[in-house]
């Protein structure tokens, strides 16, 4: 049988595997997300030099307003696949934290539930109320969490949403913008 501190202690070793696993994770985001940015900055380099040997190479000032506008109108649609490709990243990466976290948590909680019902039987008589009030709060307190957990995802899904909207808006904004020019 055992005792309430092996308990605690494998509960700890549970919650350190899922440390490392959630570590894991944001290092693999990071990775992502420097791969990104490193392939966006060859790109618009190369992108860069290309224009630049073409406008010297230019005849006349008709040329260079048409290569200056044939390098600024893709620039809205380059913009919003990055932050697209950028979206996708961090909206995975909070999905397998939030994935991780939500499973952990709750075989935490199970974990120490049971060490509390164990701790109760072998709590001295007398101490029932105690015992009973301590329970209840024990409930409250994940009643608590659970909300704040619900509350936490409504936000992220309310700020993807307008992170898109706002993605959207920008792109329609350049776009209008370059065909203006």
């Amino acid at each position: 049988m055992n005792t309430v501190f092996e308990q605690m202690t494998a509960g700890t070793q549970t919650n350190l595997q899922a440390l490392e696993g959630l570590t894991n994770k944001a290092y693999a985001g990071a990775e992502k997300l420097v791969e990104l940015n490193l392939a966006t900055a060859k790109a618009i380099l190369t992108e860069s030099f290309a224009h630049a040997k073409a406008l010297m190479a230019a005849k006349d000032a008709q040329e260079v307003m048409s290569l200056q506008t044939s390098y600024v109108s893709p620039m809205a649609e380059k913009s919003a696949a990055y932050m697209q490709h950028l979206q996708s990243i961090a909206t995975s990466t909070t999905a397998e934290f939030t994935k991780n976290v939500e499973a952990n948590a709750a075989q935490t909680q199970k974990a120490f539930a049971g060490a509390v019902d164990k701790m109760a039987k072998n709590a001295p008589a007398g101490t029932e109320a105690a015992v009973a009030a301590f329970k209840s709060a024990l409930t409250a307190g994940q009643q608590v969490v659970e909300t704040a957990q619900t509350s936490a995802k409504k936000a992220i899904e309310v700020a993807q949403v307008n992170f898109n909207s706002a993605a959207t808006q920008a792109v329609d904004a350049v776009k209008k913008a370059t065909n203006v020019a």
